[in-house]
This record gives C-alpha cells, structure tokens and sequence, in this order.
C-alpha cells in the first residue's frame, strides 16, 4: 500500500514540519512551560532559525550556523521531556510526510535528542546563586 503523504524535499516542506511541531509543543503541557514560561522563546525570531537548521539536516542547505546545545544548557529538562520531544516530533513527521528523508528526520530528531540528554546529564545539575 502506498501512502499518499509526500517526503521531505522542498524548503515549503521543512517550514511546515517545523511550523506543525513547534504549534504542537506550544500546546503541549509538559514542553509549553519549558518554551514559553522558563526560555521566553521569541518565537518569530526561533522559527526561521528552526527552518535553517532542519533544511541543513535534511535539504544539505547551508544557512544555519548557530550552536544549538548551549541553549539548552539552563533548561529544566530531563529525559521525560527529551521523550515528550522525540514523540511529538516523530508524530508531526508521520502525520505530514513518508518516505526516506521523514525517516531520516525522525532518526535525526532522536539521535539530537539522545545526544543533548547524555550532554546535559553529564554536566550535572546547574546551581543557583
């Protein structure tokens, strides 16, 4: 059976993975009060970012030359919001698109994941002055 959900290949198809996940996390109950309450994130500024740096993943672009781990560094977050995460993204990825670069995506989002939870466990917890 063929599915009838396109891949990833176009920069319109990364704005709407993004677009959909991010609208996703702003209502989700565990992820909204990390983005919205703790990190303040200025989402029209965050968004084009995000574009930039899925369509470097997955389009081979060039454009995006932040550092995304330090940011993450004083969050309060722990492995059950890098799940929430993987899960809501993984999810926007199936409902929207199939194909090798959705799977790539989804493997990419898990592995970014897995790879800032081991990061931020292994500096410890953060003390407040």
């Amino acid at each position: 059976m063929t599915s009838s959900r396109p891949d990833i290949t176009t920069e319109a198809d990364v704005k709407l993975l993004v677009d959909s996940f991010y609208a996703k996390v702003n209502q989700d109950a565990l992820l909204d009060p990390v983005f919205n309450g703790f990190a303040h994130v200025d989402w029209p500024r965050h968004l084009p970012n995000m574009y930039d740096f899925w369509s470097g993943l997955l389009l081979g672009t060039s454009r995006y030359l932040g550092r995304p781990f330090p940011k993450h560094v004083p969050l309060p977050i722990d492995a059950t919001h890098f799940q929430r995460w993987v899960a809501l993204f993984q999810g926007t990825v199936d409902e929207l698109f199939a194909g090798p670069k959705a799977e790539e995506a989804k493997l990419r989002g898990q592995s970014i994941a897995q790879l800032f939870e081991v990061r931020l466990r292994e500096r410890g917890p953060l003390s407040v002055l």
